[in-house]
């Protein structure tokens, strides 16, 4: 463990972290997700969702539930279950890059199945809860809006210039900074949502609880507090890693007719997740090195964008979501993180 140089962190446009914040020095297989009015917490064979639950006046004075930006005051509600991850069934999954896919495939599968806990929490018990078909097809269109935004619209924008540009290294590079663009653009435009800072607040309290964690101190608000809303194996690391890698995967295609530009963009993108999560757990296991921290600091920073600070009732939120992971798996903290895989990116 260890305490940051600086006094203080400052968010882009002045939003201040608590001073002297405290760093994990080690990685725990730990991952998880901020969800709505909640977190999800994930060990090796076990996954929680923990979520604050709409107080019954604030449901009877509600009728379309709560606004977005507004705290459940109930009590937390806790669901949890088994993971026999795809990883331990065949040998052949677990092979570099490959390992990346199916681990990234896994998390989102898990991902959604806690978002619909706890959309359905923050329901009156009488309502019908929103279906598995429903989330599954919600799944499908975010991976196609997700190629579709950061693949497909790069690459046809470019393909326009296509013939004025003459040149591949050329084509290669305005693609992948008008990618990259694209991605920042959206991670500030979301930023500035109202209704998702509830969101970005749990995100934070995920990564305080899991750093609070991986520094062997007594799981208490008072304890994660104290500890950076940043972390190393964040998703939106990860996501700036894959516009990156993305530029290098695709710099040897050069300049095909554009329909081929296209199937490329499709049929790279798993390859780009893998190399992009091999990078990462990489980097997890490296933090100490300067080399890392410096090619980290980029999407270490983006994070800023998508936590806040969180306050001690959500911190106990994500303290109960790993809680009930560490009652199945009370031998987390002593196990060797490096073997293991699908729990590299935190959130």
């Amino acid at each position: 463990m260890s305490v940051t140089d600086k006094p203080a962190d400052t968010a882009p446009g002045g939003d201040p972290s608590p001073p002297a914040q405290l760093r994990a020095g080690r990685d725990a297989p730990v991952g998880g997700q901020a969800v709505l009015e909640g977190v999800m917490m994930r060990g090796i064979r076990t996954w929680s969702v923990a979520v604050r639950k709409p107080s019954a006046e604030q449901l009877a004075s509600h009728t379309d539930g709560l606004a977005p930006d507004e705290a459940a005051l109930g009590e937390i509600d806790v669901v949890t279950e088994p993971l026999d991850s795809w990883l331990r069934r065949h040998r052949a999954l677990r092979l570099p890059i490959v390992r990346g896919v199916v681990a990234l495939g896994e998390s989102l599968k898990i991902g959604f199945r806690a978002l619909g806990i706890s959309a359905n929490a923050q329901l009156p018990e009488e309502e019908q809860e929103i279906s598995g078909g429903v989330w599954a097809g919600t799944i499908v269109v975010s991976v196609l809006l997700a190629i579709g935004l950061f693949f497909l619209i790069p690459v046809g924008v470019t393909s326009l210039i296509k013939d004025q540009l003459n040149s591949s290294f050329l084509f290669w590079l305005i693609e992948g900074l008008l990618r990259t663009a694209i991605f920042l653009g959206y991670l500030l435009a979301l930023s500035r949502l109202k209704d998702l800072r509830r969101v970005f607040e749990y995100h934070g309290a995920e990564h305080k609880t899991i750093s609070c964690f991986e520094a062997g101190l007594p799981l208490t608000p008072t304890n994660a507090e104290k500890f950076s809303r940043l972390h190393p194996r964040c998703g939106t690391t990860f996501l700036l890693l894959v516009m990156v890698v993305a530029i290098f995967v695709f710099a040897p295609i050069g300049l095909p007719a554009w329909y081929w530009l296209v199937v490329t963009r499709i049929v790279g993108v798993p390859l780009i997740a893998g190399i992009s999560f091999e990078l990462i757990k990489l980097s997890g296991r490296q933090r100490h090195r300067r080399w890392v921290r410096a090619i980290m600091w980029p999407g270490i920073q983006l994070q800023y964008l998508t936590t806040r600070e969180p306050d001690r009732a959500q911190l106990a939120v994500a303290i109960a979501a790993l809680d009930a992971v560490l009652a199945a798996e009370p031998n987390l903290l002593t196990t060797d993180a490096r073997s293991l895989i699908g729990v590299e990116v935190v959130a």
